[in-house]
């Protein structure tokens, strides 16, 4: 089982909200509602920055503008409101003792996933946990998964992805494995169902039917 982190595991949109809006208001540029970040993130952080942007201003120094401001905060803040989402501890606890594999494949800085998997995550074992690197391209582009199968030696199919936004149902389409639509997560029904997941699901312990 392989879960992407924000917004599939996580509920990280207010913690980035509150990151990026500052480092906005540092460059003098307008900030935005914490529900508009949904549709923002879950390219990495430069595209979430780009987007961020008022549309005139998106070049490459505005963007490495809000890096300089937005990573320092969020390094000493993203775990300040972000929770897991209801359901998932206790899914993690069952796949667990049932003796499914788990990793977690992000396209949030690698950093930032390691340190929050292992705060929020303490009492699950994932067999690896990869964010971006640098020199990695980002999701979809299945090469977080390739890597992730690589390391673990399990064949694609025995794997199910486990994702909450387009790109991660494209990146399960491109790495050739089933996935599974989250509908608590970031982005709504109908974006997951346009690529047509094995199934699309409201509540952590049904992906149990799914195993």
């Amino acid at each position: 089982m392989i879960f992407d982190l924000d917004g599939t595991l996580l509920n990280s949109i207010a913690d980035l909200a509150v990151a990026v809006n500052q480092a906005l208001e540092k460059c003098g540029f307008p900030t935005h509602e914490e529900d508009a970040y949904r549709f923002m993130v879950g390219d990495g952080v430069m595209k979430l920055f780009e987007r961020a942007l008022p549309e005139g201003e998106r070049s490459e120094d505005n963007v490495l503008r809000i890096r300089e401001h937005f990573m320092p905060f969020y390094e000493a803040h993203n775990a300040d409101l972000s929770r897991p989402y209801d359901g998932i501890l206790e899914l993690l606890a069952e796949l667990r003792r049932r003796g499914v594999r788990m990793a977690v494949a992000s396209n949030k800085y690698h950093t930032a996933t390691l340190k929050l998997v292992a705060h929020y995550f303490r009492d699950t074992h994932f067999e690896i946990v990869l964010g971006n690197r640098e020199g990695v391209p980002v999701k979809p582009n299945p090469q977080i998964v390739e890597e992730i199968l690589e390391h673990t030696g399990v064949a694609k199919s025995e794997v199910l992805y486990v994702g909450d936004t387009n790109v991660d149902m494209r990146t399960a389409i491109n790495a050739e494995v089933e996935c599974v639509g989250v509908a608590w997560g970031f982005r709504p029904k109908v974006e997951l169902a346009a690529h047509n997941p094995l199934a699309i699901i409201d509540n952590p312990l049904e992906l149990l039917e799914y195993i």
